[in-house]
């Protein structure tokens, strides 16, 4: 038995020790953490979301995909209500639900709205942002 339990002992510890690796960790958006990060010139994935938004629903596993990219390594991922951060929406022209932003600092790189298919999201997120080994000066 204690042959048995030893092996399965160290599988469950390896996999805790890769699951936060894989894990994803989206910030509710914060005004103060929001203009933090712009000031610090870091990149910032907004995803502009409503709970019972079909397509918001579709997106969420493609962007915790497409934030364990390298260039999103050190970004801040946040996630805007639709429904209740409309001062938010206001300053940054979003006029619907299912709209992804992308800053570097203060400067919008990009935008895509309501885009589902998976590789075309993937280009308008990472697509203008600099590689980790071309931000190295």
């Amino acid at each position: 038995m204690r042959s048995i339990i030893s092996p399965i002992v160290a599988l469950v510890a390896l996999f805790a020790m890769i699951t936060p690796a894989l894990a994803v960790t989206w910030a509710d958006y914060s005004q103060t953490a929001f203009e933090q990060a712009q000031a610090d010139g870091r990149i910032i994935l907004v995803d502009v979301y409503a709970d019972w938004c079909p397509t918001c629903k579709v997106q969420k596993p493609l962007l915790d995909d497409i934030a364990k990219d390298a260039v999103l390594e050190d970004a801040l991922l946040v996630r805007v209500d639709f429904d209740t951060e409309k001062e938010f929406l206001t300053a940054h022209r979003v006029p619907r639900q299912s709209t992804i932003l992308v800053f570097v600092g203060e400067e919008e790189v990009s935008r895509s709205i309501a885009e589902t298919n998976p590789e075309r999201l993937r280009t308008a997120i990472v697509g203008e942002l600099p590689t980790p080994s071309s931000s190295v000066q």
